[in-house]
């Protein structure tokens, strides 16, 4: 059966919820298709120690401030998606869970979105499926001849999973280190830190707040054409949130250089020299998940769609939401999302009316 709408929002995280909101605050009718068996997006796939880089109050989705959590400074990822589950109830927002998006297809003077539960027409989609799906793995010789555990970012839990065992933990951004330091924090693991170049950590009293300012501040500077001031990556890669302070004061996150090569029982480094290794965590990043947009025919470099703001260029109903700084400036943050969201609707009434 196909149903029409006024607009499909791919995706039922953090950005899909903002971009429901301004939606309704426009008239606009729609529905939000959520892979997801149960609100909290990405969140709930998260490790188990993993806290916000701001306080709740800078942390929140546009119309309701998120509470703060009791004892924490800084959230945890389970607060996260208590937060998402009773915003998607407090704005009785169309959130379709278990829905999976196979396609976007043009269909004349209207999107066709195909999903396990049926067909839609809508005039314009917005998706908003982030990132998390779509793990990147290197091309690291020796991967595949490697014959202890290897998993990404998305697979780990907690260094209960890793007592007593070697591990090498790949990737010099924000995910390597908190969770080279959350292994060496617990002391049962033997932890490696490896990265492509020396890490650098942010000033320690940077947190979520001030990285959302200069992100604002950059976009700001580049509208009025004044120089770019470079944003956050001109500081540094990594937050020094306390558990990275704490094991990186402690003399454990001294990184090691990328290795050359995998070995079937551990890494072999540029000098030769040969280490033992019972598991490697690629902390290597995401692609964003856009292949149900690949109907479309959009994709540029990288394997990005051109946009203006979050508007595909090659296709003005399609919008795309949380994806990065190339869908907006903090659009994959939580208080980032909001402004970027009101845009896309603001910018979607105009088109149906």
């Amino acid at each position: 059966m196909t149903q029409r709408t006024d607009v499909v929002v791919v995706g039922g995280g953090q950005a899909g919820l903002a971009a429901g909101y301004h939606l309704r605050r426009h008239g606009l009718n729609f529905v939000i298709l959520d892979a997801d068996a149960a609100p909290g997006g990405s969140w709930q796939h998260m490790w188990d120690s993993l806290h916000l880089f701001s306080p709740a109050e800078h942390s929140s989705l546009p119309g309701r401030l998120m509470p703060a959590q009791p004892g924490e400074t800084y959230p945890d990822a389970g607060h996260v998606v208590d937060y998402l589950a009773d915003y998607e109830k407090r704005y009785d927002l169309p959130v379709q869970h278990g829905t999976r998006v196979q396609a976007v297809r043009r269909d004349a003077d209207r999107l066709l979105v195909e999903a396990d539960s049926g067909i839609w027409q809508a005039g314009a989609v917005i998706s908003a499926t982030g990132s998390w799906s779509r793990p990147f793995l290197p091309a690291v010789p020796g991967r595949s001849v490697f014959t202890g555990r290897q998993l990404h970012t998305v697979g780990y839990r907690s260094p209960a999973d890793f007592a007593g065992h070697r591990v090498m933990v790949v990737g010099g951004g924000n995910s390597g280190a908190q969770i080279a330091a959350d292994l060496a924090l617990d002391g049962r693991v033997e932890v490696t830190w490896v990265t492509q170049r020396p890490p650098r950590f942010l000033p320690d009293d940077i947190d979520g707040r001030a990285l959302f300012d200069i992100a604002t501040a950059r976009r700001r500077a580049l509208e009025e054409g004044r120089r770019d001031t470079g944003g956050v990556a001109s500081l540094g890669d990594i937050v020094a949130v306390p558990p990275v302070r704490a094991a990186r004061d402690a003399g454990l996150l001294a990184a090691k250089p990328m290795f050359s090569r995998l070995t079937a029982d551990g890494v072999r480094w540029d000098d030769g020299s040969h280490s033992g290794a019972d598991a490697v965590i690629w902390c290597t990043g995401f692609r964003p998940a856009l292949a149900h947009l690949g109907p479309l025919n959009l994709r540029g470099p990288r394997g990005h769609i051109p946009t203006e703001g979050t508007r595909a260029l090659g296709e003005p109903r399609l919008h795309l939401l949380g994806y990065g700084d190339w869908t907006g400036p903090a659009s994959a943050t939580l208080i980032g999302v909001g402004r970027t969201a009101r845009d896309a609707s603001q910018q979607i009434r105009g088109l149906l009316h």
